[in-house]
């Protein structure tokens, strides 16, 4: 989000980064003053464009039509890691968080975590409400090893005409969070029960190189044998 932010021609948002604008109606009521207000977070020049990063937005079931209500004509970006390295790094946000706020781990947090990397359910509910050509569906594994070709690709896929805007990337650093160890029983059971999605995934949306999921690659050979 920061790289993109620091494009000269991206404005930023009122409130930047994740906005989570959507989390409170996931039991209805959303309202054209609700869509007028969201709106309100995006004041910007003629040319320029503008946007926010919710994560939860791509899980949360009620969400992508409220977003197409809101913006039908918007691009969508899409990052998708490991999902066994996702949810380990999920639940070590989620520990961070409720050290924070000096309480336990919600027990429903370890559910929460897995379910969020169930990808083709996802971009499946996505892909409802928006045309192919609105979601560009990136990986997070490639971005960070090559982040000046994925951001070429996302500043030309979000309509941006200086695709060689190359900005300082000491400014923005990968940040990472040191993840749960798992066992590995554990981690083979997360990698069989996530099998069938990812291997659904794959199928739809061939971008995807399970080459670049560790937990995965495996899953790249036996297609190409």
């Amino acid at each position: 989000f920061d790289l993109i932010a620091s494009h000269p021609e991206v404005a930023q948002s009122a409130r930047p980064r994740e906005l989570h604008f959507f989390d409170r109606y996931f039991v209805g009521g959303h309202t054209a003053a609700d869509i007028a207000r969201y709106h309100s977070y995006f004041p910007r020049e003629e040319g320029q464009k503008t946007g926010e990063w919710t994560p939860l937005y791509i899980s949360a079931p009620w969400v992508p039509s409220l977003l197409a209500q809101a913006a039908p004509d918007t691009r969508l970006l899409v990052l998708l890691r490991d999902p066994v390295e996702r949810y380990l790094s999920g639940i070590e946000l989620d520990v961070r968080i409720a050290a924070r706020r000096g309480a336990p781990l919600s027990r429903y947090a370890p559910f929460e975590a897995y379910v969020r990397g169930l990808y083709h359910e996802q971009l499946t509910r996505l892909l409802r409400y928006f045309g192919r050509s609105q979601v560009l569906i990136l990986q997070y594994e490639r971005c960070t090893s090559e982040p000046l070709p994925g951001l070429r690709r996302t500043f030309e896929f979000i309509g941006l005409n200086d695709l060689d805007f190359t900005p300082d990337l000491t400014r923005h650093p990968e940040r990472q969070l040191e993840k749960p160890l798992l066992s590995d029983d554990a981690r083979r059971a997360y990698t069989d029960a996530y099998t069938p999605d990812v291997l659904r995934l794959v199928e739809d949306f061939p971008e995807i190189d399970l080459a670049l999921w560790p937990n995965f690659s495996h899953l790249a050979r036996s297609r190409a044998s």
